[in-house]
């Protein structure tokens, strides 16, 4: 009888002991997934079932069955090509540019240097800048007759630049914005993965008479190459998510439809003006479902391109 009391405890002990050793991780992984689900799951799947419906912002509870037609309608507008066209060409005049010198500063940063870790922290003061701050500086820095820029651009006897009426200016200005904001952050991305390099392959490289250039090209670049691809999905994505700068660059209602003749809207900035300015949930919720796919359509061609390099190598 005493014995049998004795196992009891041992059994539930053991029991116990079980479920922690096997559902502790879940316990500790369902944070994330609860709040993944309350606020990127859950939030997709409704924004594509309002996608198929006809559904304005004062009356969200009143939808309409449309099925596919915001996408067709979608597909035969004008101004989402533009915004399209618009995001492609500020990501790139603003990721190229950005990685590259987040990449030599970061290479800069990595050799031994006099207040090296200042340098550090003050590569952090963009990204830590408010985008709404940021933007207002430089909409005043590129403003057509009392801006810096212009004044500059005067002083050398140049003609100054309607920075946000033409096309181009706009975007150049804006990606400016992007550009000041996030290579710091990125130059410590590259830092880290650069410290993270073996010393002995600098040794070994320096051995065999490579130069400084030639150990940062077949050393340096190899090694980080994985982070280079993270840094470059993670600008994609931000480019393609692009709001705030364009917005506030606008200054008043030109913000929202990306100037008079819409030449730097963004898909942000379309959707924005779709939902909020025309009340039009159901288009909007189309253009963010665009955006998404398109995102995902960069990742697969990554993959893709990722795939065929190894089969070549």
């Amino acid at each position: 009888m005493a014995t049998s009391t004795t196992k009891a405890p041992a059994r539930r002990g053991a029991l116990l002991h079980r479920l922690d050793i096997k559902g502790a991780p879940y316990v500790f992984v369902a944070p994330f997934f609860v709040i993944f689900a309350a606020f990127s799951f859950y939030p997709l799947i409704y924004t594509s079932w309002i996608s198929l419906h006809d559904v304005e912002l004062a009356t969200l509870d009143v939808m309409e069955w449309v099925a596919f037609d915001n996408y067709v309608e979608l597909w035969g507008d004008s101004r989402f090509w533009n915004a399209l066209q618009n995001t492609i060409t500020i990501g790139v005049i603003s990721t190229v540019p950005q990685l590259l010198m987040a990449l030599g500063m970061a290479h800069l940063l990595n050799y031994r240097m006099r207040a090296s870790l200042f340098f550090r922290v003050a590569s952090l003061v963009p990204y830590a800048t408010s985008v709404a701050a940021a933007a207002l500086v430089f909409t005043m820095i590129f403003e057509r007759d009392f801006g810096m820029i212009n004044w500059a651009l005067g002083s050398v006897g140049i003609d100054p630049v309607d920075w946000e009426a033409d096309k181009w200016p706009a975007q150049v200005a804006i990606s400016t914005i992007v550009i000041w904001r996030w290579t710091g952050y990125n130059a410590l991305l590259y830092l880290a993965a650069m410290q993270a390099i073996p010393a002995d392959r600098y040794e070994a490289a320096s051995l065999d008479g490579a130069s400084r250039w030639q150990q940062f090209t077949h050393v340096t670049v190899p090694g980080i190459r994985s982070t280079i691809v993270f840094t470059i999905v993670l600008s994609t994505i931000g480019a393609t998510q692009l709001f705030g700068e364009p917005l506030i660059f606008g200054q008043g209602p030109n913000g929202v439809t990306g100037g008079a003749d819409n030449q730097y809207q963004t898909l942000g900035l379309l959707l924005y003006e779709e939902g909020w300015k025309n009340y039009q949930m159901g288009r909007s919720a189309t253009v963010a479902w665009a955006m998404f796919l398109l995102l995902v359509l960069v990742f697969v061609v990554q993959r893709l391109t990722k795939r065929l390099r190894s089969r070549t190598s």
